[in-house]
């Protein structure tokens, strides 16, 4: 049985934000991000749980990959895997967590 894979809007956003700001000095690495990700995500149907576990969140069903210098956070169970997140490494995941509780 197949896993349905969903990018959720933040997720999208953040990918398309990232990849143009990187198209600006370099179109060429900007595609190639885009590339990684889509096929980082889409090898999750094989593997749902091969990343590791997001210390930041409380909640063992979110894991992460890692695409180039970019996390690519998600929630993964039995039926979907939903992506929530694609930031930069360098990001406060912890604060923008809090940020958005409150």
């Amino acid at each position: 049985m197949a896993i349905e894979i969903e990018w959720s809007e933040t997720a999208v956003a953040s990918l398309l934000e990232a990849v143009e700001y990187i198209a600006r000095d370099s179109p060429s690495y900007a595609a190639s991000l885009a590339l990684q990700a889509e096929r980082a995500a889409a090898s999750l149907d094989l593997f749902p749980n091969r990343g590791r576990r997001v210390t930041e969140y409380r909640d063992e069903s979110v894991r992460e990959l890692f695409v180039g210098s970019y996390r690519l956070i998600y929630r993964a169970s039995a039926t979907r895997i939903n992506i929530v997140a694609f930031l930069h490494k360098a990001r406060d995941l912890a604060r923008l967590i809090e940020d958005n509780q409150e």
